[in-house]
């Protein structure tokens, strides 16, 4: 009786350790005083507390893992995103707007469903110099801190130094309430037409000692309410059923000593479809370096050059940033940005949110001094 009390408790033991589940609670809160020049048509002067950004956007979530034997694991994730300045909720309003999906991992690699990220995000993330900052890749184009899609079952996993992905989205905007800024809404799931509203997208990526590169390629159907933006002054257009928003990216970076170096090209085509415009061509090219000074202060620079085919804009920007750490979860930093727009351009220096549109053909400075705590 002794030895089959203490075996079953022994078995008890163990496999209450092997479905053990861990949830994290984490979180960023970020925000800062913003300066822009030459808003609107009358040139004003802006100053504000940007809703969106700073060095990156504030959000909290939970995280959770359940060892389930063998090597394979459940996932889960719920993020959301909020505005720091009033405290109001991101993403159209959404709870878990950043991030809701449910997973399984193991050694093949991480299958998930429901609220993600696209392939585009990985292929940027800790490679790219600006990251989701209020001067960053963002000026130009808006959907890129917003890469996300729901309904989707994505497929990630990662071998050696090579990190491979996929997602599909049956409909990338279920909720209506816009999944990122100038594109309109797109549910999708309609009995009939598959392929309306779907999001489908790549990823190819290998990370070395001092050098990486990736590469992603991401596809948006159009549908009913969908529509597309530039984010160069010229209004946002319908993206037609059979319409398609493409962009392909290539990026690269690389160590030497203490300081890291990136660069990379970003193509944009559309396809309005059907009594749509004509299709339109970007290309966004950028360059950077970041330098750990000392321990507690950072460095960063990037530079960005946007042309526009069709529409006939074009600018450039010069970014440069320092951060202070003043500990492990606690930066002060201090950014600075300067656009120049084309005669015919109106790109927004600025990605912390609307009410800092220029003037078409002005020029703008951003600046901005800042605080982000993690938790």
């Amino acid at each position: 009786m002794k030895r089959a009390l203490f075996s079953g408790l022994v078995m008890a033991t163990l496999s209450s350790a092997t479905y053990a589940q861990s949830v994290t609670l984490y979180g960023v809160i970020d925000t800062g005083v913003e300066f822009v020049n030459h808003v609107g048509a009358k040139g004003d002067t802006l100053v504000r507390m940007p809703a969106n950004s700073g060095l990156i956007p504030s959000r909290w979530g939970l995280r959770g893992v359940e060892n389930l034997g063998g090597g394979l694991q459940a996932l889960f994730v719920l993020e959301d995103g909020f505005n720091t300045r009033g405290g109001d909720i991101s993403q159209g309003g959404r709870l878990f707007g950043r991030q809701s999906w449910v997973g399984l991992s193991g050694g093949w690699g991480t299958l998930s469903f429901g609220r993600q990220y696209t392939m585009t995000a990985f292929a940027l993330a800790e490679t790219e110099i600006s990251g989701p900052a209020v001067y960053s890749l963002g000026s130009f184009d808006n959907y890129l801190p917003n890469t996300r899609a729901d309904n989707s079952i994505a497929y990630k996993g990662k071998f050696g130094p090579v990190t491979i992905g996929a997602m599909y989205s049956f409909g990338r905007d279920s909720a209506g309430t816009g999944n990122s800024p100038g594109q309109g809404t797109c549910a999708g799931q309609v009995a009939g037409d598959f392929s309306q509203c779907r999001n489908i997208s790549a990823l190819l990526r290998y990370d070395g000692t001092n050098f990486g590169a990736a590469a992603s390629y991401e596809e948006q159907r159009g549908g009913q309410n969908a529509a597309f933006n530039f984010f160069d002054g010229f209004a946002p257009a319908p993206l037609g059923r059979n319409g398609k928003d493409i962009r392909t990216l290539v990026n690269a970076y690389a160590r030497l000593g203490g300081v890291k170096f990136d660069a990379g090209w970003l193509g944009r085509r559309v396809e309005p479809g059907e009594g749509g415009p004509a299709s339109v061509r970007s290309d966004l090219y950028f360059a950077g370096a970041t330098y750990l000074i000392t321990p507690a202060f950072e460095v960063d620079g990037e530079g960005f050059r946007m042309v526009n085919h069709q529409h006939d804009t074009r600018a450039s920007m010069a970014m440069l940033r320092g951060a202070y750490f003043l500990s492990k979860r606690t930066v002060a930093y201090v950014q600075a940005a300067y656009l120049m727009n084309s005669t015919r351009a109106a790109y927004n220096v600025s990605a912390g949110g609307p009410g800092a549109t220029p003037g078409v053909g002005m020029n703008q400075t951003g600046a901005m001094a800042g605080l982000q705590h993690s938790f």
